[in-house]
C-alpha cells in the first residue's frame, strides 16, 4: 500500500508542477513599468540634443579669484562649480531643452532679460536665461554670499550669443 501512495503522490505532484509551470502569468507592475520605460521613443535624452562637451566653451572664464571646476558632462547637459577661496559658491549649467521641452514654458512670461535673452528666477537660489528658444543657462547659489545680482552677473559672462549659434 505504501508503494501505491508514493506512486500516486509523485504523479499528483508532477501533474501540479507541469500545469503551473506551463500556465501564462500576466506581467507584474514592474514588468509593465520596465517595458514602458524602455519603449522606443521614450528615452529621457533625445539623440538630437547637443553633447555636454560642446557647451564647455560657452562657460565664463575664471576671474577675480573665482575658480571654475567642471563637474558633469553628458548628452544635453554640462555643469561646473564656481569656487572662491576653496568654497563652492555657485553651480553653473547649460542644458538642451530638447530633453525637457516644458522647461521653456517658464520663460514665456519673463519680463526681464540678460544680454537680450529672457531671464527668470527659480526659487530663492536660482536664475536662468533661455538662449535661442532652446538652451537653458542657469546659475544656482550654493552660499548665502552669492546673491541674485551675482547670479545675473555670471549669467551675463556666459557666451550667450555664441551658444545661440549652436542651434
Amino acid at each position: 500500500m505504501t508503494a501505491l501512495r508514493k506512486v500516486l503522490l509523485t504523479f499528483v505532484l508532477g501533474t501540479v508542477l507541469l500545469i503551473t509551470s506551463c500556465s501564462n502569468q500576466s506581467p507584474s507592475r514592474f514588468d509593465t513599468a520596465q517595458q514602458d520605460s524602455t519603449a522606443k521613443g521614450s528615452s529621457a535624452v533625445v539623440s538630437e540634443s547637443q553633447s555636454g562637451g560642446s557647451f564647455n566653451r560657452f562657460f565664463p572664464d575664471e576671474s577675480n579669484g573665482y575658480k571654475r571646476v567642471y563637474t558633469q558632462e553628458k548628452q544635453g547637459f554640462a555643469e561646473a562649480k564656481l569656487k572662491k577661496d576653496g568654497k563652492e559658491v555657485a553651480v553653473l549649467s547649460i542644458s538642451d531643452t530638447l530633453n525637457n521641452p516644458s522647461a521653456v514654458n517658464k520663460f514665456e512670461q519673463s519680463t526681464e532679460t540678460i544680454n537680450g535673452y529672457p531671464a527668470v528666477n527659480q526659487g530663492k537660489t536660482g536664475t536662468a536665461v533661455l538662449v535661442g528658444d532652446r538652451f537653458q543657462v542657469k546659475v544656482l547659489s550654493r552660499d548665502n554670499s552669492f546673491t541674485e545680482e551675482d547670479r545675473k552677473t555670471w549669467l551675463g559672462k556666459f557666451d550667450l550669443r555664441g551658444l545661440s549659434k549652436l542651434n
